[in-house]
């Protein structure tokens, strides 16, 4: 019998060898955890040795404790090390990569990394599919026919390798523990911990084996966090983690008071994209956006001298055509058509009913219900209310028209595209009701990049 529990105390996890309960205990009552703590217990979370109600209660204690900056960056490491940790040091360049908080018409990460691409960076971007009200890269890239968003190991190295970009979706081995910590967060009332959203954010991206990070952290009423002062918060707690975490990072703080793009959907956002490549259309705040975002990866990868250097060659490698190329070239070697950008309206799916929308007054915009428009695409199924629930391509919103425009009986608020008519009039009216409309004096002056956060 004695033998026996000494096998069994020999067998134990190495997660238990510290006792879970009495590391919920030292946070529940403030205190900082240890490295070796806070590693023990993310293998827990891992090989689930330890359960769904012990996971709920650290979250809550860090809910309401915080964390400090070793703790955070403990977390963070532990989480990235809990699977796969991608390793690129056989490329010739550095390997960079962006961040977005989310948003409406947000569909940066199309352009972005070809032009990085461009400029001699590397970029195996893992994204993600849309989160409420705000859409997501690879919903966007499903509605490219052929287009493989879920690549195996070797073709994404492949792609990465001879392209430069490859835009895909997170493979299961990466990070697997903050799958889990953020699936128990999400039902537990614990998402908004600015320590727990930094460690789910860069223990993905640590895995991915980068060299240098930008986070574009929104506000606005369009964005996760309306807040400026929140927001800042949270992208110096992501600069300050990643950076003590040996991967250098800026974050910019950019607003979501209006949609980014004058597009907002899935298919339509990738014409937007197209348009933005090639030249036909570009949205202002998008290439402010964009550029900017740019500038601090080249800097932060030692591609550029400084921000004001990779600006000046983001804005070469998108006018050039570069990035064009690039962003051709990967769309092609991941399956999808070879003539994309010269024949978008060929392969890209299309909705059956396209109609403008017109306000009830004729006026100038002063203000945007933004998170509004974004809830209009999910109703009408670009998006998703349950998680198992597919998502309509072709619906959305093009031609959006943005703080500052006069509207009246000849210029619409937007175009709104759907399969049926209810659909159409029913986004119709969530699109006028988002809008309002004043006088040309009460139109705020607002910048799309509101800050730079370094350490």
């Amino acid at each position: 019998m004695v033998e026996m529990l000494r096998k069994n105390q020999r067998e134990l996890p190495l997660s238990l060898s510290i006792l879970p309960q009495e590391i919920i205990r030292k946070k529940r009552d403030g205190e900082p955890l240890s490295t070796d703590e806070i590693t023990a217990f993310v293998g827990g979370i891992t090989d689930n040795s330890i359960s769904e109600g012990q996971v709920a209660a650290l979250a809550m204690a860090i809910f309401f404790n915080g964390m400090n900056r070793q703790e955070s960056v403990a977390l963070t490491l532990g989480m990235r090390d809990s699977g796969t940790v991608l390793d690129w040091q056989d490329l010739d360049g550095p390997v960079l990569d962006k961040h977005s908080t989310g948003g409406v018409g947000d569909n940066v990460s199309l352009m972005l990394a070809p032009a990085v691409a461009a400029c001699g960076g590397f970029v195996p971007m893992i994204s993600g599919r849309g989160l409420g009200h705000t859409g997501g890269t690879l919903d966007k890239l499903d509605s490219i026919p052929g287009y493989s968003s879920q690549p195996d190991n070797a073709l994404f190295r492949r792609i990465t390798h001879q392209v430069g970009c490859a835009i895909i979706g997170q493979t299961g081995d990466l990070a697997p523990a903050d799958k889990r910590f953020y699936g128990i967060r999400d039902v537990t009332a614990t998402v908004e911990s600015v320590p727990l959203i930094t460690a789910s954010i860069l223990s993905k991206k640590l895995a991915a084996g980068l060299g240098g990070l930008v986070l574009d952290v929104k506000c606005g009423n369009g964005a996760f966090m309306d807040d400026q002062n929140k927001a800042r918060q949270l992208a110096q707690s992501l600069v300050q983690v990643a950076n003590g975490a040996g991967l250098p990072t800026t974050a910019i703080l950019t607003d979501m008071n209006q949609p980014l793009a004058s597009a907002a959907g899935n298919a339509v956002e990738i014409s937007n994209c197209i348009d933005f490549l090639t030249g036909r259309h570009v949205d202002s705040r998008l290439w402010d956006v964009t550029v900017a975002l740019g500038a601090e990866m080249l800097a932060n990868g030692g591609l550029a001298a400084d921000a004001s250097d990779g600006r000046q060659k983001m804005e070469t490698a998108l006018a050039s055509g570069a990035a064009a190329g690039k962003f051709a070239a990967m769309v092609r070697d991941l399956g999808g058509p070879t003539d994309l950008l010269e024949k978008p309206e060929k392969h890209l799916p299309a909705a059956p009913l396209v109609q403008p929308v017109y306000a009830a007054d004729s006026g100038t915009i002063v203000d945007i219900d933004t998170r509004a428009v974004g809830l209009a695409v999910v109703a009408m199924g670009g998006g998703r209310v349950r998680a198992a629930d597919a998502v309509d391509p072709v619906v959305g919103f093009t031609e959006l028209a943005m703080v500052g425009d006069t509207i009246d009986g000849e210029q619409p608020l937007g175009f709104v595209h759907g399969r049926t008519e209810q659909q159409i009039m029913q986004a119709s009216q969530a699109l006028i009701d988002a809008y309002r409309l004043g006088d040309a004096r009460d139109v705020r002056d607002s910048d799309v990049i509101l800050e730079t956060v370094r350490e």
